[in-house]
C-alpha cells in the first residue's frame, strides 16, 4: 500500500537493514549522488523483485557504474529498473544489457542516461518482452544508419537522431504501434541520411513531413488507450482480474500470432483494425470474453495420445460450445460475432487437391452458432443437431465435447486430410486464442496433478516512489516518470515545542479567536433587505415607512429570510523544506531561522483551522535533483490536530532544493481525494523553483506553471505565500494573481492566518 498520510508507513530509516550495507558494497559505485540514494531504491526494488531478480539487479548496476558513462546511467536504471520488471519480467534484463553493451561499442554510449530514464515508460507502453527486444532492435538500426561515419562503416560521431527517438519513444508508443514507429523511423532515415540537421528534427517531430507521417501511421484501435475500459469490463463481467498484455503482429513472418492466456494473463495484439463492420475494440470486447470463458468452463486435457487431427477437431467443438455459452450469458454478442466468424463456401475446397479438414470445421462451428448457415452437407448438419442436443440434455463439458468431436472426426474423414497442401481461406476465427489452456502434456513426475487453469501471479506489492512527469517547455511536451517522488512520514520531536510556540503568541490567538467566532457557522444565516421573505426586517421597514411619509419613493426590500451556512473547504499546507530556510531572519532582532518563524506560523494556522472545522493536511518537500525529491508528511486528512502531527512539526530540518512542479501533483493528488465544494493548495516558500541539476531556470519556473494549471483543471486552487521580497519576478508567472509576499518575514506567524482567514471567508 502507499504510504499516505491517512495510513502511515513506519519506514523512515532504510539504512537500518544490515543488508543494505552487503548489497552496497556488491554495488561498488562510488558516485556520491548513487550512494545517496540507493538506499531508498533498494527498499523500494525489494518489493518489487524477488531474491535473484535483486541480485542480478544490484549486479547490471554494478557494469553500468563500470562503463564509464557517470552516475546518470545508474541513477536512472536503479530507480526505473522495478517498474520495467514489474512489466516485463526479469528475463528483459538479459535483452538490455546485451544492447547496452553493443550501443557501448559505438559513439552513441551517451544515450544511455536518456535511455534508462525512458525505459520504464517506455516498458509500460510495449507491454512485452517481445516488444521491447523488436524496439532495441529498432533503436540500433538507428544509431548505425545515423551516425556519420568513415565510408559508411566506421561510425565517428554520435547520431543526433537516436537521443530524440529515445525520449519521444513513450509518448509515441501510447499513439502508434511498434510497426508504425517503425516505418516511420525508417522514412527519416532514408530521407534525411545526407542531412544530420533535418534528422535530427524529423526525429524531434518539428518538421511538417514528420507530423503528417506519423499521424498516418495511427490507424486501428490501440489496445493501450482502452486497455482499463477492458480490464474494467473484465473485471465486472467475469470477476476476472486477468492482466492485460500486449504483443505485436508486426515482426513475425513466419505464422501470424493468436490471442493465448497463461498464468501471467491475457495476451493480445498491440492493435486491432475494423472488421466486417466491427471496430477494433468490439473485436478486443469480444477475444476477451472468449478467454474469460475458457477460464471458466474449460477444464484441461492430456494431449499425449492424442493425434493432431484429433486436437483440432477437439478445439473446433471446444471454442464452438465456450461461443455458445459466451451468446447465452451476453447475447449482445451475436451480432459481432457472426461478423467475424468466417463463412466458408461449402463447395470451395477441392478434396482431390488439397487438404479440406479446417475447411470442414469451419464450417462446422459456423453451423453451430448460426442457426441460418444454410449448408447441405449431412454431416455437417447432423453434428450441429448433436451438439445442441448435448447441450440442452444438461450441463456440458470438456470430456463430452471431446467425445463427440472424435466421432464427428471418424464420421467426415477423407484420404485427402493428410495431404500436405492444406486449404486456409475462410478458415481463421481471429476472436479465438490458440487453445494452449485446452492440453497439457504429463510427465512421469505430474500425472496425479490436478491440471486446471492456472491463476495469474500475485501482484507486487506498491513501494513507496512515486515517478511523475515534468514539462519541458521548448517542445511543449512532458518528459514520462521524470521525477523520482520519495514519501515518508515525517519523524517526531517534542509536541511540547508547539505548544510553546502558541504561549509565544497570545496575543494573536486572543484575536484570531474573535475573528473566527464570526467566520464559525452558526447554521443558520440571516439575508435581510429581501423583496420577499419569511419576516418582516424592521430597520428596513421603517425607513420604507418614514420615505412614504415624506413623499418620496419607497424601497419595497423590507423583507427578511434565514438560509442554511455551512464550510465545505479542504485545505492543503505544502511547506517549503529547501536550505535557504535554515538561514537566519534577516533584519530580526535574534538568531531564529526562517524555518522556526514557519513552524510558528504554521502551527497557529493549524490551529486556526482546527477551531473552525475544516479538514486539513500539511507536508513539506525538497529536493536533491530530479532523482530524490523528498515528500514528507506532517498531518494527515483524517488526522486530528493532536499530540502526533504536533511533534512531527517540532522536528522539521531545512536542507537540499526547491523542485516545486512534483511536490505540488503530489500534494494535489491527496487533495483531490477530499470531497469538498472548495479544496485549496496553500504553498510557504522562500524562493523560486529550483534545482542543482536545472541550469535552465526558466525550466522549473515553467513546469510549476503546468502544474499548477493541472490542479485548476482538477478544482484545486493554488495560493503561494512566497517570503522572497524580489518574488514578483518569477511567481505571478506562475501562480498569475493567487499570490501573497511577506517582504517582513518575522510577521510570518501573524499573515499566514489573515491570509488564510481572507481566502476563506
Amino acid at each position: 500500500m502507499p504510504c499516505s498520510p491517512d495510513s502511515p508507513v513506519a519506514q523512515e530509516t532504510p539504512d537500518s537493514d544490515p543488508r543494505t550495507e552487503d548489497w552496497r558494497r556488491r554495488l561498488d559505485c562510488a558516485f556520491e549522488p548513487v550512494q545517496s540514494m540507493f538506499a531508498d531504491g533498494l527498499t523500494a526494488a525489494r518489493e518489487q523483485l524477488g531474491e535473484a531478480a535483486l541480485a542480478a539487479y544490484i549486479d547490471a548496476a554494478r557494469l553500468l557504474c563500470k562503463l564509464g558513462r557517470g552516475a546518470e546511467p545508474v541513477l536512472a536504471f536503479l530507480e526505473g529498473w522495478p517498474t520495467v520488471c514489474q512489466c516485463l519480467g526479469h528475463g528483459s534484463l538479459d535483452l538490455v544489457l546485451t544492447w547496452v553493451r553493443n550501443i557501448q561499442r559505438t559513439p552513441n554510449g551517451d544515450v544511455l542516461g536518456a535511455f534508462f530514464q525512458a525505459l520504464p515508460a517506455t516498458a509500460v507502453a510495449l507491454g512485452s518482452p517481445e516488444l521491447l527486444a523488436a524496439y532495441l532492435d529498432l533503436l540500433m538500426e538507428v544509431a548505425q544508419q545515423s551516425s556519420p561515419s568513415i565510408h559508411r562503416r566506421h561510425a565517428i560521431l554520435p547520431s543526433r537522431a537516436l537521443p530524440e527517438l529515445i525520449r519521444r519513444a513513450p509518448p509515441l508508443l501510447a499513439q502508434v504501434n511498434l510497426h508504425g514507429l517503425r516505418e516511420w523511423a525508417r522514412h527519416g532515415l532514408r530521407h534525411y541520411a545526407k542531412n544530420p540537421e533535418r534528422q535530427a528534427d524529423y526525429f524531434a517531430l518539428q518538421s511538417a513531413d514528420s507530423r503528417a507521417l506519423f499521424q498516418s501511421q495511427r490507424q486501428g484501435t490501440l489496445l493501450r488507450a482502452h486497455e482499463r475500459q477492458l480490464d474494467c469490463s473484465l473485471r465486472a463481467l467475469w470477476g476476472d482480474p486477468v492482466a492485460l498484455i500486449s504483443y505485436s503482429e508486426a515482426f513475425d513472418q513466419l505464422r501470424r500470432p493468436q490471442p493465448y492466456a497463461d498464468a501471467n494473463g491475457f495476451h493480445l495484439p498491440d492493435l486491432r483494425v475494423d472488421r466486417n463492420g466491427v471496430s477494433g475494440l468490439d473485436q478486443y470486447r469480444l477475444t476477451l470474453a472468449h478467454l474469460a470463458a475458457h477460464r471458466r468452463y474449460t477444464r484441461a486435457l492430456a494431449a499425449d495420445n492424442v493425434s493432431p487431427f484429433q486436437r483440432m477437431s477437439i478445439e473446433c467443438l471446444e471454442d464452438a460450445r465456450v461461443d455458445t455459452l459466451v451468446l447465452k450469458r451476453f447475447p449482445g454478442l451475436r451480432k459481432p460475432l457472426l461478423a467475424l466468424h468466417p463463412r466458408p463456401e461449402e463447395e470451395a475446397c477441392d478434396p482431390t487437391r488439397e487438404s479440406c479438414i479446417r475447411h470442414r470445421m469451419t464450417m462446422l462451428s459456423r453451423a453451430i452458432l448460426d442457426a441460418d448457415h444454410g449448408y447441405r452437407n449431412p454431416v455437417t448438419r447432423q453434428f450441429a443437431e448433436l451438439f445442441h442436443a448435448q447441450l440442452r440434455q444438461g450441463p456440458s463439458d470438456t470430456a463430452s465435447m471431446a467425445a463427440l468431436a472424435k466421432e464427428y472426426l471418424i464420421a467426415s474423414r477423407q484420404p485427402s486430410d493428410a495431404f500436405a497442401q492444406v486449404y486456409f481461406t475462410d478458415t481463421e476465427v481471429p476472436y479465438r486464442d490458440d487453445n494452449r489452456l485446452l492440453w497439457y502434456f504429463t510427465d512421469l513426475d505430474d500425472e496425479s496433478e490436478d491440471h486446471t487453469t492456472a491463476a495469474p501471479p500475485p501482484t507486487a506489492p506498491a513501494s513507496l516512489v512515486h515517478h511523475y512527469p515534468e514539462w519541458d517547455y521548448v517542445t511543449h511536451s512532458y518528459l514520462a516518470d521524470w521525477v523520482s517522488l520519495y514519501e515518508h512520514l515525517h519523524s517526531r520531536g517534542r509536541a511540547e515545542d508547539i505548544e510553546q510556540l502558541l504561549h509565544r503568541h497570545t496575543g494573536l490567538v486572543k484575536r484570531l479567536e474573535r475573528i473566527l467566532a464570526q467566520l464559525t457557522p452558526q447554521d443558520r444565516e440571516r439575508l435581510r433587505h429581501q423583496e420577499d421573505g419569511s419576516e418582516l426586517d424592521l430597520d428596513w421597514a421603517v425607513r420604507s415607512w418614514i420615505d412614504h411619509r415624506c413623499r418620496r419613493n419607497a424601497d419595497t426590500r423590507i423583507n427578511q429570510s434565514v438560509r442554511q451556512v455551512r464550510r465545505d473547504l479542504a485545505v492543503s499546507l505544502l511547506l517549503d523544506l529547501s536550505a535557504s530556510l535554515g538561514d537566519p531572519v534577516q533584519g530580526g532582532s535574534s538568531a531564529q531561522s526562517v524555518l522556526s518563524l514557519a513552524q510558528e506560523a504554521v502551527a497557529v494556522l493549524a490551529w486556526a483551522i482546527d477551531r473552525l472545522g475544516d479538514p486539513f493536511a500539511i507536508a513539506g518537500f525538497h529536493s536533491n535533483t530530479r532523482h530524490e525529491a523528498r515528500y514528507w508528511h506532517i498531518k494527515g486528512f483524517s488526522e486530528a490536530w493532536r499530540d502526533e502531527p504536533r511533534a512531527r512539526l517540532a522536528a522539521l530540518e531545512a536542507g537540499y532544493s526547491t523542485r516545486m512542479g512534483v511536490a505540488l501533483r503530489h500534494a494535489g493528488h491527496y487533495l483531490s481525494g477530499q470531497k469538498k465544494d472548495k479544496r485549496l493548495l496553500l504553498i510557504l516558500t522562500d524562493g523560486q523553483p529550483a534545482d542543482i541539476d536545472v541550469s535552465d531556470p526558466d525550466f522549473l519556473i515553467a513546469d510549476t506553471r503546468q502544474a499548477v494549471l493541472e490542479l485548476e483543471r482538477d478544482g484545486i486552487l493554488c495560493h503561494c505565500i512566497s517570503l522572497d521580497p524580489h518574488a514578483d519576478d518569477y511567481v505571478r508567472k506562475i501562480f498569475g494573481k493567487r499570490f501573497s509576499i511577506i517582504d517582513r518575514v518575522e510577521r510570518l506567524p501573524e499573515k499566514l492566518p489573515e491570509i488564510f482567514l481572507t481566502l476563506t471567508a
